[in-house]
């Protein structure tokens, strides 16, 4: 390939997205059944230019779940291969509010690590799963259905 073909190519473009590992003093997790999809994930989404990382986790699960949280330390960095969605994953606690659905999500649930892995697709349950893991952050890769290895 020439030099100048290399330079028309288009720029390969990434968006991030964060979520919260909100964990409950009793160990539970919490999740969403999303209403786009039907499926069950951390609550999150896109990152907004404005916002940090720990303010959008706080924003997202709020506006998802209608629970505060305080935010803690990164536990994951997730890249979907397929779509160039980079994922940061917080530990969180609840800290207020009362569970409410939204637009975004029909059923909200506080799942054991065992519910966990039997109601979320491997790509989302690792997120999860990973946040229980002290030894993180955890830098994994996925092509949207399979994980395809950590570092």
């Amino acid at each position: 390939m020439s030099h100048s073909a290399h330079e028309t190519q288009p720029r390969p473009l990434h968006s991030v997205s964060v979520a919260g590992a909100v964990m409950r003093e009793d160990g539970r997790l919490l999740a969403i059944r999303r209403a786009d999809n039907g499926t069950w994930e951390l609550p999150g989404g896109i990152l907004e230019l404005s916002e940090s990382p720990e303010a959008g986790v706080s924003r997202e699960v709020l506006e998802e779940t209608g629970i505060h949280v305080e935010v803690g330390e990164l536990t994951g960095v997730y890249k979907n291969t397929a779509r160039g969605i980079i994922a940061l994953v917080f530990r969180c606690k609840p800290s207020a509010g009362t569970e409410r659905t939204s637009d975004e999500s029909t059923a909200i649930a506080w799942l054991t690590p065992e519910d966990v892995a039997e109601r979320m697709s491997e790509v989302y349950s690792v997120r999860l799963l990973d946040a229980l893991d002290e030894a993180g952050p955890h830098v994994r890769s996925h092509d949207g259905k399979h994980i395809a290895g950590s570092v």
